[in-house]
């Protein structure tokens, strides 16, 4: 693999394969990362039609909320768990799913056609999971959440996750404790 940045790898064969070792070797250097996160591109570049990445993201890493424009996106966790939380333009909470391996028995993918507002709460000490998208990778179709912090302000990065947590939580048991899979 090839290293573009701190946090992120390019696959350099022809044809890609990644084992326990290519994540182990993530996961090692996630800690050093200053957003707590890193990734492997199986993909070749920002313009391919189909972006995969296996990317690895440290207990306590701020994903702003986010929605992508004219792309679907989905998520499969290979390690970890964590609740993604779907929002309204407000910043209203819409739905909570805990993710997690197949063998947690709570859902361990998703997929999202629409632009909807969305964050993860890792709850693991890291989860790490394969995620599609269509490319090319534009910025201007990543909208940030107009009501929610930018990450570079550390201290309202961490109330708001801590308020989205309990917000989060709360969402949960309103539904029953219900976490889409056995608990």
């Amino acid at each position: 693999m090839k290293q573009a940045n701190k946090e992120v790898f390019y696959a350099d064969e022809q044809i890609v394969k990644v084992g326990w070792q290519d994540i182990e070797f993530l996961k090692e250097r996630v800690g050093d990362t200053e957003r707590k996160r890193i990734r492997l591109c199986a993909h070749k570049g920002v313009d391919d039609k189909l972006q995969e990445m296996f990317i690895v993201l440290a207990k306590g890493t701020y994903i702003r909320p986010h929605k992508h424009l004219n792309k679907a996106e989905s998520l499969h966790v290979i390690e970890g768990s964590a609740d993604v939380v779907f929002f309204d333009e407000a910043g209203a909470i819409t739905d909570t799913i805990r993710l997690g391996e197949y063998s947690s028995g709570h859902r361990f993918y998703y997929r999202v056609t629409e632009p909807v507002y969305h964050t993860l709460l890792v709850h693991s000490k890291v989860l790490v999971f394969h995620e599609a998208t269509l490319g090319p990778f534009l910025r201007s179709d990543t909208v940030f959440a107009p009501w929610a912090p930018d990450e570079s302000d550390v201290a309202a990065t961490r109330a708001f996750t801590e308020q989205l947590e309990q917000t989060s939580a709360d969402y949960i048991a309103r539904r029953g404790g219900h976490h889409e899979g056995k608990t």
